[in-house]
C-alpha cells in the first residue's frame, strides 16, 4: 500500500480524499494557490506545497508544479480529485513516467473517453446506445447551421472536451446556433484548451441518469447502480439521488451491462461514470443513450456510497495499488435511498447570479457520520458492508436509530472566502434514509438548520425543490427548473398554516425582546409590561397575534405551537402540530427576517396600538435604474458590443461578462440609445457596477 498521497486539487474533494487516506494510515500532501493558503484542505494535510498565484491556469492546472510537489515531499501516489487535471491523459502519463502512481484510470482510457466525439464512436462500436448527431469536426458557424438543420431542431452544441455544464448551448433555431456556436467554442477553449464543438439531437423530456462503474487492473469491472441527476440549471447538476425513481431493476441491468461493456472496451479500471440521457416518455426503459464517460470521481459520488456502503475513494486507492476488487456484481445491493444537494454561492432571488465574498458565518447542520467517516463508531467497514447479505447497521441520528443520517462534505470554514477564481460550490448536503420520502424530508430539515452569511446562497431554492410536489413524485426532466420557475425564483410558497406559525414566532420574539428591554436597570418611572397584542405583517397581509401565559392566538384562533426563543438566538425551534420547525431569525429595523421551508419572509411587528398609525407613513419609492446596464455579478467584461450613440433594440446583445468560467450575455430590455459607456472590455467589474447608460 502507498505511504504518502498528494491530492492535486483543492476544497471539498481534497478534504474528502484526506479523510479516507488518514483512515487507511496514508500520509497526506496538499497543494494550494495563494488564494487557498489558509483553506481547510491545507490545514488538514500533513504537508502542504504552494503552487502559485490564484488563477487555476497558474497553479492547479500546471502539471509540472504538481509533479514537483510530489517529488519534493516523497509522495508515491497522486489523486487528481475531480476537475482540473483529473481527466487529462498527459497528466496521468506524466505521473507514470515519474514513477508516481496515478489514482485513476490508465492514460489510454482517459484519452479515449476524454474526447466526446471519439468516445461516442467507441461507445457505438461497443454496443452502447448513442444519440443521433454529427461527430465530425465543424469548420465554422455556417457549417454548424447546416448540420443542425439536417439533424432537426432542437439540437445541443457541446465542446468536445467539455464537462461540468460548461461549453454547452441548446439551440431551438438557426439564430440560436449563430449566436451560440462561437461562444461554445470560446468556453471550450477557455475551460479545456480545446475549441472543437459537436452537435447532437436534443432529447425532449429527457432525464439524466448515470451509472457508476468500478474496475481493477485484473479485468474485474462492476456497476454500482445508478444516480439520477435530472435536476439541473444551465446543464449544471443541482440535485442528485440514488437510486433513480424512474429506473426499474430490468432497466438498471441493461444500463449497467452496457456501461461495463464500454469500460471493458477501453481497458478501464478505477472509478468512472457513464452518463446517459433517458427519454422519460418511454416507460419501457429502452430509450437511453450514451452521453459521455467521466474518467474520474464525480461530485455526486456520496449518494452511491450511502446506498452501497462502499468508500469509493478507498476503492480507487486500492485499485491503483494493484489490489483486486473484493466483491463481484452479485454482491452489489441497494440499501435505502440517498439525496444530495449542492450548496452554491449564488443568489436564486437574482437569477442565480454568482456570488463571492467572505463567509461571515458558516455553520452546517449537525453532521452525523455515515459509515464512511472516520470515527463512525459501531458502523461496519465499507467492504464488509457490501459483502454482507443484510443491510449494514446505521449510526443513530438524534437517537432515532434506523431513521436516517445526515452528511456534509465541504472544504470551507467560517471566515474563509468564496473566490471568483474557482467553482462556486460551498458544500454538499447528503442525507440517507430507508425511503425516498424520508431522505427528502431530512434534506428539508437540514437545509433549515444550515446557516450561511456573506455570499448569496441557494439554500432556500434547494428547500423549495425538496418540497415541490413534482420532485416528490419523481416526475423529473432536465428542464425541471426552467419549467417550474420560468419567471425566476421568489421563494417557496408558504401554506396558510405556516404563515400563521411565523406570525406567532415573530410576535413571541418581539414579546421576549420587549420583556428584556423592560428589565434594563436605571430606567425612569415604573417598569412597563411588554405588549401582549401585536399586528404582524407578512407578505403584505396583517395578522392580529395575542401572546399570553395561556398561549398564542392568531387572528382570534388558538394556535397549537410550542417554541423556545431567547433574545439574540439565531434560530427558533418550534413544534407545530407535532412537526418540528426550525426558523432562522434576524432582527430588522421594524421586525424580523424569518427564513424557513425555502423562503425568507420580511416581517413587520408592531404593538397593536402603534400599528394603527403605521398606515399613514409615506412609502419610499426606489430609484429607477432601468436606464443603466448594470453588472449583475462580479466578473470580467469580455466584450462590449455597442458604443456611445448606438441605437439598440429589445433583446440585442450589449455586453458579455465572464464569471465563474461562464459567459453571460447582457441584453437590452427596451429600445434606447447609448448615452455613455462607463467600462471597457477587459475591465474587472464589481456587482451592480454601471457598464452603460441608456436614454
Amino acid at each position: 500500500m502507498f505511504k504518502k498521497i498528494l491530492v492535486a486539487n483543492r476544497g471539498e474533494i481534497a478534504c474528502r480524499v484526506f479523510r479516507t487516506a488518514k483512515k487507511m494510515g496514508i500520509a497526506t500532501v496538499a497543494v494550494y494557490s495563494d488564494a487557498d493558503a489558509r483553506s481547510p484542505h491545507v490545514l488538514m494535510a500533513d504537508e502542504a506545497v504552494r503552487l502559485g498565484p490564484a488563477p487555476a491556469a497558474e497553479s492547479y492546472l500546471k502539471a509540472e508544479l504538481i509533479l514537483d510537489a510530489a517529488r519534493a515531499t516523497g509522495a508515491d501516489c497522486i489523486h487528481p480529485g475531480y476537475g482540473f487535471l483529473s481527466e487529462r491523459e498527459s497528466f496521468a502519463r506524466a505521473c507514470a513516467e515519474a514513477g508516481i502512481a496515478f489514482v485513476g484510470p490508465p492514460p489510454k482510457a482517459i484519452a479515449a473517453m476524454g474526447d466526446k466525439i471519439e468516445s461516442k464512436k467507441l461507445a457505438k462500436a461497443a454496443g452502447v446506445n448513442v444519440v443521433p448527431g454529427f461527430l465530425g469536426e465543424i469548420a465554422d458557424t455556417d457549417e454548424a447551421v447546416k448540420i443542425a438543420s439536417d439533424i432537426g431542431y432542437p439540437v445541443m452544441m457541446k465542446a468536445s472536451a467539455g464537462g461540468g455544464g460548461k461549453g454547452m448551448r441548446l439551440a431551438w433555431s438557426e439564430q440560436d446556433v449563430r449566436e451560440g456556436f462561437e461562444a461554445t467554442k470560446r468556453e471550450g477553449l477557455a475551460s479545456f484548451g480545446d475549441d472543437r464543438v459537436f452537435i447532437e439531437k436534443f432529447i425532449e423530456s429527457p432525464r439524466h441518469i448515470e451509472i457508476q462503474v468500478l474496475g481493477d487492473q485484473h479485468g474485474n469491472i462492476v456497476y454500482l447502480n445508478e444516480r439520477e441527476c435530472s435536476v439541473q440549471r444551465r446543464h449544471q447538476k443541482v440535485v442528485e439521488e440514488a437510486p433513480s425513481p424512474f429506473v426499474s431493476p430490468g432497466m438498471r441491468r441493461k444500463m449497467g451491462e452496457q456501461a461495463v461493456a464500454l469500460a471493458r472496451a477501453v481497458g478501464y479500471y478505477s472509478a468512472g461514470t457513464v452518463e446517459l440521457i433517458v427519454s422519460g416518455a418511454d416507460t419501457t426503459g429502452d430509450s437511453f443513450y450514451f452521453l459521455e464517460m467521466n474518467t474520474r470521481l464525480q461530485v455526486e459520488h456520496p449518494v452511491t456510497e450511502e446506498i452501497t456502503g462502499l468508500d469509493l475513494v478507498e476503492q480507487m486507492i486500492r485499485v491503483a495499488a494493484g489490489e483486486r476488487l473484493s466483491f463481484g456484481q452479485e454482491d452489489v445491493k441497494i440499501n435505502g435511498w440517498s439525496v444530495e444537494n449542492r450548496v452554491y454561492a449564488e443568489d436564486p432571488y437574482r437569477g442565480f447570479l454568482p456570488s463571492i465574498g467572505r463567509l461571515v458565518r458558516y455553520d452546517p447542520p449537525a453532521e452525523f457520520p455515515s459509515r464512511l467517516r472516520e470515527g463512525s463508531g459501531e458502523g461496519v467497514s465499507p467492504n464488509d458492508a457490501l459483502a454482507s447479505t443484510s443491510p449494514p447497521p446505521t449510526p443513530p441520528i438524534n437517537g432515532r436509530g434506523e431513521e436516517g443520517r445526515t452528511r456534509v462534505d465541504d472544504g470551507v470554514a467560517e471566515g474563509g472566502e468564496v473566490s471568483m477564481f474557482y467553482d462556486p460550490m460551498i458544500a454538499k448536503l447528503i442525507t440517507w434514509a430507508p425511503t425516498r420520502e424520508e431522505a427528502i424530508d431530512r434534506q428539508i430539515a437540514a437545509l433549515d438548520a444550515f446557516e450561511i452569511e456573506g455570499p448569496g446562497n441557494n439554500l432556500d431554492f434547494l428547500s423549495a425543490l425538496m418540497q415541490h410536489p413534482r420532485f416528490r413524485e419523481g416526475a423529473l426532466t432536465t428542464g425541471f427548473i426552467a419549467e417550474e420557475y420560468p419567471e425566476g425564483f421568489t421563494g417557496a410558497p408558504a401554506s396558510a398554516e405556516l404563515i400563521k406559525a411565523l406570525a406567532a414566532v415573530a410576535a413571541f420574539a418581539a414579546t421576549a425582546e420587549a420583556d428584556r428591554a423592560r428589565r434594563i436597570d436605571g430606567q425612569l418611572g415604573r417598569r412597563l409590561q411588554p405588549p401582549s397584542d401585536w399586528v404582524v405583517r407578512i407578505d403584505g397581509r396583517d395578522h392580529a397575534v395575542g401572546v399570553s401565559t395561556d398561549g398564542v392566538t392568531v387572528d382570534g384562533a388558538d394556535l397549537d405551537l410550542a417554541l423556545e426563543y431567547t433574545p439574540g438566538d439565531r434560530f427558533v425551534t418550534a413544534e407545530l402540530a407535532e412537526q418540528d420547525l426550525i426558523v432562522k431569525i434576524a432582527r430588522t429595523r421594524s421586525g424580523f427576517r424569518l427564513t424557513t421551508r425555502g423562503a425568507s419572509h420580511m416581517v413587520r411587528v408592531l404593538p397593536a396600538h402603534v400599528a394603527l398609525y403605521a398606515e399613514h407613513l409615506i412609502e419610499k419609492i426606489p430609484p429607477d435604474l432601468s436606464k443603466f446596464l448594470i453588472a449583475p455579478m462580479p466578473g470580467l467584461l469580455v466584450r462590449l458590443d455597442v458604443k456611445e450613440g448606438d441605437s439598440v433594440q429589445p433583446g440585442q446583445p450589449l455586453a458579455v461578462v465572464e464569471a465563474m468560467k461562464m459567459e453571460n450575455i447582457l441584453r437590452a430590455e427596451k429600445a434606447a440609445t447609448v448615452k455613455a459607456v462607463e467600462a471597457k472590455a477587459g475591465d474587472s467589474l464589481a456587482v451592480d457596477q454601471v457598464i452603460l447608460e441608456l436614454e
